[in-house]
């Protein structure tokens, strides 16, 4: 058996930005995590189905060049699908991660408060891109440089084009502001 020192630790508490956790209490939160990755792959699905329907151009025009390395041949919709995917199933694995760590820290049941917050998020992704449809002809078109970069990839429909770019935008702004509110209220509410 060891000599039990009095000294103090040269570093006595180690800097962790998140609670320990037991390995039971990790399990869980890695199956919030992944609930979070497909909830979020889900929603970016959805989402680029939408897009797609706005601004095609937005897509063949640049997204599918983008995602050129997940082109196994599918029809343009299915492409879209898979870029939604690709484009927002680790925005959730990771937002969901840390806020499961939390909870789970915080209460015994954290089940409810994680699948609200989730909602929350894809809720206040959805309204900031709404937003960015509104807004996005009106900010975009003024961008320097914005105008040449389109005619030069060939984009006809250019008011579309920039509803699509602000949509995807606003829905990536919102969804980390949703996560920062959620997290900020896990931290404020009571175990």
């Amino acid at each position: 058996m060891a000599a039990v020192s009095n000294r103090p630790a040269l570093f006595p508490v180690p800097f962790s930005p998140l609670p320990s956790a037991s390995g039971r209490d990790l399990r869980s939160a890695a199956k919030f995590a992944l609930a979070g990755a497909v909830l979020a792959g889900l929603f970016g699905i959805l989402h680029d189905q939408i897009t797609y329907t706005i601004s095609p151009e937005y897509f063949t025009r640049m997204k599918f060049d983008q995602f050129r390395a997940a082109d196994f041949g599918l029809p343009p919709r299915g492409r879209v699908a898979l870029i939604g995917f690709l484009g927002t199933w680790w925005v959730g694995l990771i937002g969901a991660w840390f806020l499961a760590r939390l909870a789970v820290w915080k209460w015994q049941r954290p089940g409810k408060p994680v699948m609200k917050a989730l909602l929350g998020i894809i809720a206040i992704a959805v309204a900031f891109g709404i937003a960015g449809y509104f807004a996005g002809p009106s900010l975009l078109s003024k961008r320097p440089g914005w105008p040449d970069a389109l005619a030069g990839m060939g984009v006809m429909d250019t008011p579309a084009f920039h509803r699509v770019a602000a949509i995807h935008l606003g829905s990536y702004v919102g969804a980390f502001l949703g996560w920062l509110a959620m997290t900020i209220g896990f931290l404020r509410r009571p175990s």
